[in-house]
Protein backbone atom coordinates (compact mmCIF):
# COMPACT_ATOMS: atom_id res chain seq x y z
CA UNK A 1 0.00 0.00 0.00
CA UNK A 2 1.38 2.83 -1.07
CA UNK A 3 1.17 6.61 0.60
CA UNK A 4 -1.76 7.55 -1.10
CA UNK A 5 -3.67 4.20 -0.39
CA UNK A 6 -3.04 5.11 2.74
CA UNK A 7 -4.35 8.75 2.76
CA UNK A 8 -7.75 7.16 0.95
CA UNK A 9 -8.08 4.66 3.67
CA UNK A 10 -7.73 7.54 6.50
CA UNK A 11 -9.80 9.91 4.79
CA UNK A 12 -12.84 7.50 4.24
CA UNK A 13 -12.52 6.17 7.86
CA UNK A 14 -12.49 10.09 8.66
CA UNK A 15 -15.74 10.47 6.39
CA UNK A 16 -17.82 7.36 7.72
CA UNK A 17 -17.13 9.15 11.27
CA UNK A 18 -18.49 12.02 10.52
CA UNK A 19 -20.86 10.80 9.12
CA UNK A 20 -22.06 8.29 11.94
CA UNK A 21 -21.95 11.18 14.11
CA UNK A 22 -24.06 13.41 11.96
CA UNK A 23 -26.35 10.81 11.84
CA UNK A 24 -26.43 10.46 15.68
CA UNK A 25 -27.21 13.83 16.04
CA UNK A 26 -29.91 13.83 13.78
CA UNK A 27 -30.95 10.74 15.23
CA UNK A 28 -31.30 12.32 18.25
CA UNK A 29 -32.87 15.74 17.19
CA UNK A 30 -35.79 13.00 15.48
CA UNK A 31 -36.27 11.66 19.27
CA UNK A 32 -36.12 15.54 20.78
CA UNK A 33 -38.56 16.51 18.54
CA UNK A 34 -40.31 13.01 18.73
CA UNK A 35 -40.25 13.81 22.39
CA UNK A 36 -41.96 17.31 22.25
CA UNK A 37 -44.69 16.93 20.22
CA UNK A 38 -45.67 13.78 22.41
CA UNK A 39 -45.84 15.69 25.31
CA UNK A 40 -47.42 18.61 23.68
CA UNK A 41 -49.85 15.67 22.45
CA UNK A 42 -50.19 14.95 26.32
CA UNK A 43 -50.91 18.33 26.99
CA UNK A 44 -53.11 18.93 24.56
CA UNK A 45 -55.13 16.37 25.80
CA UNK A 46 -55.22 17.09 29.56
CA UNK A 47 -55.87 20.43 28.23
CA UNK A 48 -59.03 19.05 26.31
CA UNK A 49 -60.44 16.53 28.07
CA UNK A 50 -59.44 16.64 32.04
CA UNK A 51 -59.95 21.03 31.92
CA UNK A 52 -63.04 23.01 30.77
CA UNK A 53 -63.65 24.58 27.38
CA UNK A 54 -62.31 28.45 27.88
CA UNK A 55 -63.24 28.95 24.38
CA UNK A 56 -66.92 31.27 23.38
CA UNK A 57 -69.34 30.98 21.32
CA UNK A 58 -72.52 33.83 20.15
CA UNK A 59 -75.68 31.91 19.78
CA UNK A 60 -77.33 32.36 15.95
CA UNK A 61 -80.35 34.44 17.42
CA UNK A 62 -77.83 37.06 18.28
CA UNK A 63 -78.70 38.55 14.86
CA UNK A 64 -82.47 38.34 15.66
CA UNK A 65 -85.08 41.20 16.58
CA UNK A 66 -87.17 39.73 19.72
CA UNK A 67 -86.59 35.84 18.97
CA UNK A 68 -89.23 33.87 20.91
CA UNK A 69 -88.32 30.75 23.12
CA UNK A 70 -90.84 28.27 24.33
CA UNK A 71 -89.14 26.23 26.57
CA UNK A 72 -85.61 26.93 25.72
CA UNK A 73 -86.38 26.10 22.13
CA UNK A 74 -85.81 28.59 19.68
CA UNK A 75 -89.07 29.48 17.42
CA UNK A 76 -88.85 30.37 13.61
CA UNK A 77 -90.50 33.80 13.62
CA UNK A 78 -90.05 36.38 16.11
CA UNK A 79 -91.95 38.88 17.71
CA UNK A 80 -92.93 42.27 16.44
CA UNK A 81 -93.42 45.28 19.25
CA UNK A 82 -92.63 45.35 22.47
CA UNK A 83 -94.54 45.66 26.22
CA UNK A 84 -98.13 45.74 25.80
CA UNK A 85 -97.37 46.54 22.15
CA UNK A 86 -96.16 43.15 21.36
CA UNK A 87 -97.82 41.08 18.33
CA UNK A 88 -96.82 37.28 18.52
CA UNK A 89 -97.07 35.31 15.22
CA UNK A 90 -99.75 32.56 14.39
CA UNK A 91 -97.22 30.10 13.82
CA UNK A 92 -95.95 30.26 17.35
CA UNK A 93 -99.54 30.37 18.69
CA UNK A 94 -100.30 27.42 16.46
CA UNK A 95 -97.24 25.22 17.31
CA UNK A 96 -96.98 25.68 21.22
CA UNK A 97 -100.05 26.81 22.38
CA UNK A 98 -103.46 26.06 20.27
CA UNK A 99 -103.52 24.32 17.04
CA UNK A 100 -106.82 25.22 16.52
CA UNK A 101 -106.53 29.05 16.34
CA UNK A 102 -107.28 29.66 12.98
CA UNK A 103 -106.02 32.19 10.16
CA UNK A 104 -109.05 32.66 7.17
CA UNK A 105 -107.37 34.28 4.68
CA UNK A 106 -110.99 34.69 2.53
CA UNK A 107 -112.03 36.88 5.44
CA UNK A 108 -108.23 38.10 7.26
CA UNK A 109 -109.31 36.91 10.13
CA UNK A 110 -108.16 35.34 13.43
CA UNK A 111 -110.38 33.26 15.16
CA UNK A 112 -109.86 31.79 18.79
CA UNK A 113 -112.13 29.08 19.74
CA UNK A 114 -112.00 27.68 23.67
CA UNK A 115 -114.16 26.15 25.64
CA UNK A 116 -115.90 29.28 26.85
CA UNK A 117 -115.76 31.81 23.58
CA UNK A 118 -114.87 32.36 20.54
CA UNK A 119 -112.71 35.35 19.83
CA UNK A 120 -112.47 36.89 16.07
CA UNK A 121 -110.56 39.75 14.92
CA UNK A 122 -109.47 41.05 11.29
CA UNK A 123 -106.38 42.26 10.04
CA UNK A 124 -105.59 45.98 10.67
CA UNK A 125 -108.37 46.38 12.45
CA UNK A 126 -109.17 47.35 16.71
CA UNK A 127 -112.82 46.11 16.05
CA UNK A 128 -113.35 42.55 17.16
CA UNK A 129 -116.24 40.03 18.19
CA UNK A 130 -115.91 37.85 21.43
CA UNK A 131 -119.26 35.82 21.87
CA UNK A 132 -120.89 37.78 18.77
CA UNK A 133 -120.86 40.94 20.40
CA UNK A 134 -118.70 44.04 19.16
CA UNK A 135 -115.60 44.57 21.18
CA UNK A 136 -112.41 47.36 20.77
CA UNK A 137 -108.96 46.02 20.92
CA UNK A 138 -105.99 48.21 22.06
CA UNK A 139 -104.08 47.02 19.51
CA UNK A 140 -104.43 45.73 16.12
CA UNK A 141 -103.29 42.36 14.38
CA UNK A 142 -100.86 42.60 11.70
CA UNK A 143 -100.12 40.65 8.89
CA UNK A 144 -96.36 40.41 7.40
CA UNK A 145 -95.14 38.97 4.97
CA UNK A 146 -98.31 36.40 4.79
CA UNK A 147 -97.52 35.81 8.72
CA UNK A 148 -100.73 37.12 10.92
CA UNK A 149 -99.80 38.87 13.94
CA UNK A 150 -101.65 38.45 17.02
CA UNK A 151 -101.72 40.99 19.81
CA UNK A 152 -100.55 39.96 23.36
CA UNK A 153 -103.40 41.17 25.44
CA UNK A 154 -106.49 38.33 23.83
CA UNK A 155 -103.43 35.62 23.93
CA UNK A 156 -103.12 36.39 27.51
CA UNK A 157 -107.04 36.18 27.80
CA UNK A 158 -108.07 33.39 25.81
CA UNK A 159 -105.38 31.11 26.84
CA UNK A 160 -103.64 32.43 30.11
CA UNK A 161 -100.03 32.84 28.58
CA UNK A 162 -97.59 34.88 30.29
CA UNK A 163 -94.27 36.36 28.46
CA UNK A 164 -90.42 37.77 29.73
CA UNK A 165 -89.02 40.32 27.73
CA UNK A 166 -85.88 41.20 28.25
CA UNK A 167 -85.45 44.91 27.37
CA UNK A 168 -81.32 44.00 26.14
CA UNK A 169 -81.38 41.59 23.61
CA UNK A 170 -85.25 41.86 23.15
CA UNK A 171 -85.56 37.84 23.52
CA UNK A 172 -89.43 36.59 24.42
CA UNK A 173 -89.75 33.76 26.58
CA UNK A 174 -93.10 32.90 26.32
CA UNK A 175 -95.21 30.73 28.35
CA UNK A 176 -98.39 28.39 28.88
CA UNK A 177 -101.36 28.62 31.52
CA UNK A 178 -100.69 25.62 33.43
CA UNK A 179 -96.89 25.44 32.95
CA UNK A 180 -94.49 24.25 36.58
CA UNK A 181 -91.53 26.15 35.80
CA UNK A 182 -88.85 25.30 38.05
CA UNK A 183 -86.88 28.63 38.59
CA UNK A 184 -83.07 28.15 40.10
CA UNK A 185 -79.95 31.43 40.30
CA UNK A 186 -76.28 30.59 38.98
CA UNK A 187 -74.41 29.37 42.28
CA UNK A 188 -70.42 29.48 41.69
CA UNK A 189 -68.38 27.76 44.25
CA UNK A 190 -66.91 31.66 45.35
CA UNK A 191 -68.97 35.15 45.01
CA UNK A 192 -66.49 36.64 42.74
CA UNK A 193 -66.31 33.58 40.27
CA UNK A 194 -69.19 33.14 37.27
CA UNK A 195 -70.58 29.90 36.23
CA UNK A 196 -70.44 28.83 32.40
CA UNK A 197 -73.12 27.90 30.70
CA UNK A 198 -72.40 25.87 28.00
CA UNK A 199 -73.64 24.97 24.10
CA UNK A 200 -74.27 21.38 24.93
CA UNK A 201 -73.97 18.92 28.02
CA UNK A 202 -69.73 18.47 27.96
CA UNK A 203 -66.89 20.23 29.98
CA UNK A 204 -65.48 20.34 26.35
CA UNK A 205 -68.57 22.50 24.80
CA UNK A 206 -67.52 26.02 24.26
CA UNK A 207 -69.07 28.74 26.52
CA UNK A 208 -72.66 30.74 25.83
CA UNK A 209 -72.09 32.63 28.44
CA UNK A 210 -70.56 33.83 31.90
CA UNK A 211 -73.30 33.78 34.45
CA UNK A 212 -72.48 36.02 37.78
CA UNK A 213 -73.77 34.44 40.89
CA UNK A 214 -77.46 35.07 41.48
CA UNK A 215 -78.03 35.25 37.66
CA UNK A 216 -81.75 33.97 37.63
CA UNK A 217 -82.68 30.96 35.40
CA UNK A 218 -85.28 28.69 34.21
CA UNK A 219 -84.53 25.14 33.90
CA UNK A 220 -86.44 23.28 31.81
CA UNK A 221 -85.16 19.71 31.80
CA UNK A 222 -82.28 17.31 32.96
CA UNK A 223 -79.66 15.29 31.21
CA UNK A 224 -76.80 12.98 32.37
CA UNK A 225 -76.05 15.48 35.66
CA UNK A 226 -76.21 18.61 33.08
CA UNK A 227 -79.77 20.94 33.41
CA UNK A 228 -80.83 22.44 30.48
CA UNK A 229 -81.60 26.33 31.33
CA UNK A 230 -82.27 29.47 30.32
CA UNK A 231 -81.48 33.07 32.01
CA UNK A 232 -83.80 36.17 31.64
CA UNK A 233 -82.34 37.38 28.64
CA UNK A 234 -82.82 34.26 26.85
CA UNK A 235 -79.20 33.03 26.51
CA UNK A 236 -80.03 29.33 26.60
CA UNK A 237 -77.28 26.49 27.52
CA UNK A 238 -76.35 23.69 29.71
CA UNK A 239 -74.69 23.74 33.22
CA UNK A 240 -73.81 21.74 36.00
CA UNK A 241 -76.19 20.49 38.73
CA UNK A 242 -74.15 21.49 40.90
CA UNK A 243 -73.26 24.70 39.78
CA UNK A 244 -77.30 26.17 40.55
CA UNK A 245 -79.22 26.91 43.74
CA UNK A 246 -82.99 25.73 42.87
CA UNK A 247 -85.40 28.35 43.70
CA UNK A 248 -89.55 27.94 43.90
CA UNK A 249 -91.68 25.76 41.10
CA UNK A 250 -93.36 28.45 39.68
CA UNK A 251 -97.00 27.81 37.79
CA UNK A 252 -98.60 29.53 35.32
CA UNK A 253 -101.80 30.40 36.57
CA UNK A 254 -104.64 27.74 33.99
CA UNK A 255 -107.57 29.61 33.02
CA UNK A 256 -111.00 28.75 35.30
CA UNK A 257 -112.92 26.10 33.29
CA UNK A 258 -116.98 26.25 33.75
CA UNK A 259 -118.68 22.92 33.38
CA UNK A 260 -121.07 22.25 30.68
CA UNK A 261 -124.30 21.16 31.79
CA UNK A 262 -123.44 17.68 30.17
CA UNK A 263 -120.82 17.47 32.52
CA UNK A 264 -122.76 18.57 35.62
CA UNK A 265 -125.86 16.81 35.10
CA UNK A 266 -125.49 14.39 32.95
CA UNK A 267 -121.91 12.90 33.91
CA UNK A 268 -123.45 10.12 36.46
CA UNK A 269 -126.78 9.30 33.63
CA UNK A 270 -125.92 6.86 30.19
CA UNK A 271 -128.17 8.54 27.11
CA UNK A 272 -131.22 6.57 25.82
CA UNK A 273 -131.49 8.80 22.72
CA UNK A 274 -134.00 8.15 19.84
CA UNK A 275 -134.17 10.18 16.71
CA UNK A 276 -137.65 10.95 15.50
CA UNK A 277 -137.36 10.63 11.33
CA UNK A 278 -139.55 14.57 10.19
CA UNK A 279 -139.42 14.69 7.02
CA UNK A 280 -142.36 16.32 5.34
CA UNK A 281 -144.82 16.89 8.55
CA UNK A 282 -144.44 15.85 12.70
CA UNK A 283 -145.68 12.87 13.79
CA UNK A 284 -148.85 12.98 15.77
CA UNK A 285 -147.46 12.90 19.89
CA UNK A 286 -150.90 10.95 20.29
CA UNK A 287 -149.90 7.57 18.30
CA UNK A 288 -146.22 7.62 19.66
CA UNK A 289 -146.81 6.42 23.24
CA UNK A 290 -144.28 6.64 26.37
CA UNK A 291 -141.42 5.57 25.58
CA UNK A 292 -139.98 3.98 28.67
CA UNK A 293 -136.44 4.71 29.09
CA UNK A 294 -135.80 7.08 26.24
CA UNK A 295 -134.76 10.11 28.37
CA UNK A 296 -134.26 12.31 25.36
CA UNK A 297 -135.81 12.46 21.66
CA UNK A 298 -133.72 14.15 18.56
CA UNK A 299 -136.45 15.13 16.09
CA UNK A 300 -134.98 15.78 12.50
CA UNK A 301 -136.29 19.27 12.05
CA UNK A 302 -133.23 21.73 10.97
CA UNK A 303 -131.71 21.95 7.27
CA UNK A 304 -128.76 24.24 5.60
CA UNK A 305 -130.40 24.98 2.71
CA UNK A 306 -127.72 26.88 0.78
CA UNK A 307 -124.69 28.14 0.32
CA UNK A 308 -125.43 31.62 2.29
CA UNK A 309 -125.97 29.15 5.37
CA UNK A 310 -129.65 29.31 5.39
CA UNK A 311 -131.28 27.54 8.22
CA UNK A 312 -135.11 25.69 7.43
CA UNK A 313 -137.22 24.94 10.15
CA UNK A 314 -139.66 22.46 10.60
CA UNK A 315 -140.43 22.54 14.20
CA UNK A 316 -142.94 22.39 16.50
CA UNK A 317 -143.72 23.34 19.96
CA UNK A 318 -146.21 21.20 20.84
CA UNK A 319 -143.54 17.78 20.49
CA UNK A 320 -140.95 19.70 22.63
CA UNK A 321 -144.00 20.12 25.09
CA UNK A 322 -145.19 16.33 24.83
CA UNK A 323 -141.73 15.50 25.87
CA UNK A 324 -140.80 17.43 28.20
CA UNK A 325 -143.61 16.64 30.29
CA UNK A 326 -142.78 13.04 30.08
CA UNK A 327 -139.34 14.00 31.43
CA UNK A 328 -137.29 14.01 28.04
CA UNK A 329 -134.69 16.25 26.64
CA UNK A 330 -135.13 17.19 22.63
CA UNK A 331 -131.98 17.82 21.20
CA UNK A 332 -132.91 19.05 17.68
CA UNK A 333 -130.91 17.57 14.51
CA UNK A 334 -129.02 20.13 12.21
CA UNK A 335 -128.10 18.47 9.07
CA UNK A 336 -126.48 19.78 6.12
CA UNK A 337 -129.31 18.64 3.44
CA UNK A 338 -126.54 15.90 2.79
CA UNK A 339 -125.06 18.42 -0.39
CA UNK A 340 -121.31 18.32 -0.67
CA UNK A 341 -121.37 21.56 -2.72
CA UNK A 342 -123.64 23.35 -0.51
CA UNK A 343 -121.80 21.95 2.53
CA UNK A 344 -118.44 23.86 1.55
CA UNK A 345 -120.19 27.59 0.68
CA UNK A 346 -122.00 27.36 3.85
CA UNK A 347 -118.80 26.39 6.05
CA UNK A 348 -116.46 28.16 3.76
CA UNK A 349 -116.25 31.92 6.18
CA UNK A 350 -116.39 33.07 9.63
CA UNK A 351 -119.45 35.04 8.63
CA UNK A 352 -121.62 32.33 7.05
CA UNK A 353 -120.78 29.71 9.85
CA UNK A 354 -122.13 32.32 12.55
CA UNK A 355 -125.29 33.53 10.44
CA UNK A 356 -125.73 29.58 10.61
CA UNK A 357 -125.45 29.50 14.50
CA UNK A 358 -127.25 32.73 15.42
CA UNK A 359 -130.49 30.68 13.39
CA UNK A 360 -129.61 27.67 15.64
CA UNK A 361 -129.36 29.28 18.63
CA UNK A 362 -133.14 31.59 18.14
CA UNK A 363 -134.56 28.04 17.04
CA UNK A 364 -133.38 26.52 20.86
CA UNK A 365 -134.65 29.74 22.35
CA UNK A 366 -137.86 29.70 20.20
CA UNK A 367 -138.24 25.90 20.95
CA UNK A 368 -137.29 25.79 24.35
CA UNK A 369 -134.72 23.36 23.16
CA UNK A 370 -132.19 21.27 25.35
CA UNK A 371 -129.88 20.15 23.07
CA UNK A 372 -128.32 20.34 19.32
CA UNK A 373 -127.35 17.01 17.22
CA UNK A 374 -125.05 18.08 14.32
CA UNK A 375 -125.57 15.34 11.22
CA UNK A 376 -123.04 16.25 8.42
CA UNK A 377 -122.80 13.06 5.75
CA UNK A 378 -121.80 13.30 1.86
CA UNK A 379 -119.25 16.18 2.84
CA UNK A 380 -115.70 16.32 0.54
CA UNK A 381 -112.59 15.72 2.73
CA UNK A 382 -111.18 19.15 1.87
CA UNK A 383 -114.03 20.64 4.12
CA UNK A 384 -112.94 18.72 7.17
CA UNK A 385 -111.03 21.54 8.97
CA UNK A 386 -114.34 23.90 7.84
CA UNK A 387 -116.61 21.03 9.47
CA UNK A 388 -114.52 21.27 13.33
CA UNK A 389 -113.97 24.54 13.12
CA UNK A 390 -117.81 24.95 12.99
CA UNK A 391 -118.49 22.75 15.36
CA UNK A 392 -115.73 25.14 17.75
CA UNK A 393 -117.29 27.87 17.29
CA UNK A 394 -120.94 27.05 18.06
CA UNK A 395 -119.94 24.61 21.34
CA UNK A 396 -119.30 28.09 23.39
CA UNK A 397 -122.13 30.12 22.11
CA UNK A 398 -124.61 26.80 22.67
CA UNK A 399 -122.58 26.05 26.13
CA UNK A 400 -123.49 29.87 27.50
CA UNK A 401 -127.56 28.66 26.73
CA UNK A 402 -127.25 25.49 28.76
CA UNK A 403 -127.31 23.25 24.98
CA UNK A 404 -125.81 19.91 24.66
CA UNK A 405 -123.94 19.48 21.87
CA UNK A 406 -123.73 16.51 19.90
CA UNK A 407 -122.76 15.19 16.48
CA UNK A 408 -123.25 12.18 14.36
CA UNK A 409 -120.41 10.63 13.06
CA UNK A 410 -119.93 7.27 10.74
CA UNK A 411 -117.74 4.24 11.42
CA UNK A 412 -114.31 4.53 9.93
CA UNK A 413 -113.70 3.81 6.93
CA UNK A 414 -111.86 4.87 3.20
CA UNK A 415 -115.30 6.41 1.97
CA UNK A 416 -114.50 10.28 1.31
CA UNK A 417 -117.95 11.20 1.34
CA UNK A 418 -118.58 9.62 4.30
CA UNK A 419 -115.94 8.93 6.45
CA UNK A 420 -112.58 10.61 5.72
CA UNK A 421 -114.04 13.84 6.16
CA UNK A 422 -114.72 13.46 9.64
CA UNK A 423 -111.65 14.45 12.02
CA UNK A 424 -113.31 12.39 15.09
CA UNK A 425 -110.23 12.96 17.39
CA UNK A 426 -110.81 16.84 17.02
CA UNK A 427 -114.27 17.02 17.08
CA UNK A 428 -114.43 14.90 20.22
CA UNK A 429 -112.14 17.54 22.66
CA UNK A 430 -115.12 20.05 21.45
CA UNK A 431 -118.74 17.99 21.64
CA UNK A 432 -120.33 16.93 24.91
CA UNK A 433 -121.36 13.19 22.84
CA UNK A 434 -120.03 11.58 19.80
CA UNK A 435 -123.13 9.19 18.54
CA UNK A 436 -121.43 6.34 16.79
CA UNK A 437 -123.90 5.35 13.55
CA UNK A 438 -122.98 1.94 13.54
CA UNK A 439 -125.34 0.62 11.35
CA UNK A 440 -125.29 0.05 6.92
CA UNK A 441 -122.41 -2.20 7.12
CA UNK A 442 -124.25 -3.64 4.19
CA UNK A 443 -126.15 -0.80 2.95
CA UNK A 444 -128.41 -0.38 0.57
CA UNK A 445 -127.57 -0.95 -2.72
CA UNK A 446 -124.59 -3.54 -1.47
CA UNK A 447 -123.61 -6.21 -4.00
CA UNK A 448 -123.58 -8.49 -1.12
CA UNK A 449 -126.08 -9.51 1.10
CA UNK A 450 -125.56 -9.32 4.60
CA UNK A 451 -125.92 -7.58 8.07
CA UNK A 452 -126.97 -4.18 8.95
CA UNK A 453 -124.75 -4.19 11.82
CA UNK A 454 -123.31 -7.19 12.82
CA UNK A 455 -122.36 -7.09 16.64
CA UNK A 456 -118.67 -7.74 16.27
CA UNK A 457 -118.74 -4.99 13.41
CA UNK A 458 -120.39 -2.50 15.41
CA UNK A 459 -118.43 -3.16 18.29
CA UNK A 460 -114.75 -2.79 16.16
CA UNK A 461 -116.41 0.64 14.89
CA UNK A 462 -116.47 1.86 18.53
CA UNK A 463 -112.97 0.21 19.66
CA UNK A 464 -111.53 2.29 16.59
CA UNK A 465 -112.92 5.33 17.89
CA UNK A 466 -111.81 4.79 21.08
CA UNK A 467 -108.43 3.97 20.57
CA UNK A 468 -107.00 5.53 17.34
CA UNK A 469 -109.13 8.79 18.01
CA UNK A 470 -108.36 8.76 21.79
CA UNK A 471 -112.21 10.17 21.91
CA UNK A 472 -113.51 9.26 26.05
CA UNK A 473 -115.93 6.31 26.14
CA UNK A 474 -118.10 8.50 28.37
CA UNK A 475 -118.47 10.80 25.53
CA UNK A 476 -119.28 7.84 22.75
CA UNK A 477 -122.85 6.91 22.09
CA UNK A 478 -123.27 4.17 20.50
CA UNK A 479 -125.61 4.10 17.36
CA UNK A 480 -128.38 1.10 17.03
CA UNK A 481 -130.79 0.26 14.25
CA UNK A 482 -134.54 -0.43 14.71
CA UNK A 483 -134.22 -1.91 10.75
CA UNK A 484 -133.03 -4.71 9.32
CA UNK A 485 -132.80 -5.69 5.36
CA UNK A 486 -134.42 -7.61 3.58
CA UNK A 487 -132.46 -9.20 0.88
CA UNK A 488 -133.41 -10.50 -2.54
CA UNK A 489 -131.11 -13.23 -4.15
CA UNK A 490 -131.96 -14.44 -7.63
CA UNK A 491 -129.74 -16.06 -10.46
CA UNK A 492 -129.30 -14.67 -13.98
CA UNK A 493 -127.42 -16.00 -16.87
CA UNK A 494 -124.80 -17.80 -13.77
CA UNK A 495 -124.84 -14.49 -11.70
CA UNK A 496 -126.52 -13.52 -8.80
CA UNK A 497 -128.01 -10.29 -8.40
CA UNK A 498 -128.76 -8.55 -5.41
CA UNK A 499 -131.02 -6.42 -4.05
CA UNK A 500 -132.65 -5.11 -0.66
CA UNK A 501 -135.43 -3.64 1.14
CA UNK A 502 -135.23 -1.69 4.65
CA UNK A 503 -138.48 -2.55 7.15
CA UNK A 504 -138.96 -1.96 10.30
CA UNK A 505 -139.19 -4.35 13.70
CA UNK A 506 -143.17 -4.46 13.57
CA UNK A 507 -143.17 -5.04 9.21
CA UNK A 508 -140.06 -7.92 10.14
CA UNK A 509 -142.43 -9.76 12.73
CA UNK A 510 -145.49 -9.45 10.33
CA UNK A 511 -143.37 -10.93 7.53
CA UNK A 512 -141.69 -13.81 9.52
CA UNK A 513 -145.32 -14.86 11.01
CA UNK A 514 -146.34 -15.07 7.02
CA UNK A 515 -143.70 -16.99 6.38
CA UNK A 516 -144.57 -19.10 9.01
CA UNK A 517 -140.40 -19.27 9.42
CA UNK A 518 -138.31 -18.24 12.34
CA UNK A 519 -134.72 -17.47 12.74
CA UNK A 520 -131.83 -18.67 14.36
CA UNK A 521 -128.83 -17.69 16.15
CA UNK A 522 -126.16 -16.83 13.63
CA UNK A 523 -122.56 -16.75 15.69
CA UNK A 524 -120.92 -14.74 13.27
CA UNK A 525 -123.14 -11.92 13.43
CA UNK A 526 -124.54 -12.40 17.00
CA UNK A 527 -127.95 -12.14 15.32
CA UNK A 528 -130.95 -13.98 14.89
CA UNK A 529 -130.68 -14.99 10.65
CA UNK A 530 -133.55 -16.50 8.38
CA UNK A 531 -133.34 -17.67 4.49
CA UNK A 532 -136.50 -18.57 2.54
CA UNK A 533 -137.48 -19.63 -0.71
CA UNK A 534 -139.68 -17.06 -2.39
CA UNK A 535 -140.71 -17.96 -6.57
CA UNK A 536 -137.48 -18.75 -7.60
CA UNK A 537 -135.38 -16.11 -5.38
CA UNK A 538 -134.14 -17.17 -1.97
CA UNK A 539 -134.29 -14.05 0.84
CA UNK A 540 -132.39 -13.75 3.68
CA UNK A 541 -132.96 -11.28 7.15
CA UNK A 542 -130.32 -10.76 9.45
CA UNK A 543 -132.64 -9.54 12.48
CA UNK A 544 -132.92 -6.62 14.49
CA UNK A 545 -135.15 -7.89 17.61
CA UNK A 546 -134.93 -8.45 21.28
CA UNK A 547 -131.99 -10.54 21.25
CA UNK A 548 -129.47 -8.18 18.87
CA UNK A 549 -130.93 -5.01 20.36
CA UNK A 550 -130.21 -6.84 24.10
CA UNK A 551 -126.50 -7.51 22.94
CA UNK A 552 -125.78 -3.93 21.80
CA UNK A 553 -126.90 -2.42 25.42
CA UNK A 554 -124.43 -4.82 26.73
CA UNK A 555 -122.02 -4.13 24.37
CA UNK A 556 -122.43 -0.49 25.50
CA UNK A 557 -121.95 -1.23 29.01
CA UNK A 558 -118.86 -3.07 28.39
CA UNK A 559 -117.11 -0.20 26.53
CA UNK A 560 -118.61 1.63 29.18
CA UNK A 561 -119.95 4.70 26.43
CA UNK A 562 -121.96 7.24 26.94
CA UNK A 563 -125.53 5.18 25.76
CA UNK A 564 -127.04 4.77 23.00
CA UNK A 565 -129.25 6.15 20.58
CA UNK A 566 -132.06 4.38 18.22
CA UNK A 567 -132.59 4.83 14.56
CA UNK A 568 -135.19 6.01 14.56
CA UNK A 569 -138.56 5.71 16.76
CA UNK A 570 -140.92 4.73 13.94
CA UNK A 571 -139.04 1.61 13.21
CA UNK A 572 -139.50 0.58 16.83
CA UNK A 573 -142.28 -1.97 18.68
CA UNK A 574 -143.07 -1.61 22.22
CA UNK A 575 -140.63 -4.60 23.28
CA UNK A 576 -137.79 -2.28 21.84
CA UNK A 577 -138.42 0.49 24.60
CA UNK A 578 -137.84 -2.02 27.61
CA UNK A 579 -135.45 -3.75 25.90
CA UNK A 580 -133.00 -0.51 25.41
CA UNK A 581 -134.33 0.53 28.94
CA UNK A 582 -131.77 -1.97 30.50
CA UNK A 583 -129.01 0.58 29.48
CA UNK A 584 -130.12 2.72 32.99
CA UNK A 585 -129.45 -0.52 35.30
Amino acid sequence: MDWGDLAKVKWGSSLARRRYRGKKRRTNRSSFYLGLMLIAAGVWWVVTTLFPNQTYTVPDWRGMDKPIFVQGELKEHPALGSGEELLLPITVIQESVDANIRFEQETESIIITTSESVFRMKMDSLKGELNGKAVTLPYAPELVNGIAYVPLKPLKQHYGVAVHEDSATGAVILMRAGDAIQLAKAAPGKPEDTVALRESGEKKSPIVLDMPAGERLRVWREEEGWLFVQADNGYTGYVLKEQIELGELKEIPALKQIPSRAELEWKDKSVNLVWEAVYTKNPSTDSIGELPGVNVVSPTWFSIVDGEGTVKSKAVKQYVSWAHNRNKEVWGLMDNSFDPDLTTEALSTFDKRSHIIEQMLAYAKQYNLDGINIDFENVYTKDKDHVVQFVREMKPLAKARGLIVSIDVTPKSNSEMWSLFLDRKRLGETVDYMMVMAYDEHWATSPKAGSVSSLPWAEQSVRRILEEDAVPPSKLVLGVPLYTRVWTETSEAGETKVSSKAIGMEKLQALLKEEKVKGSLDAGTGQNYVQFEEGESIKKIWMEDGTSLQSRVKMAKKLELGGIASWNRSFAVPETWHVLKTIHD
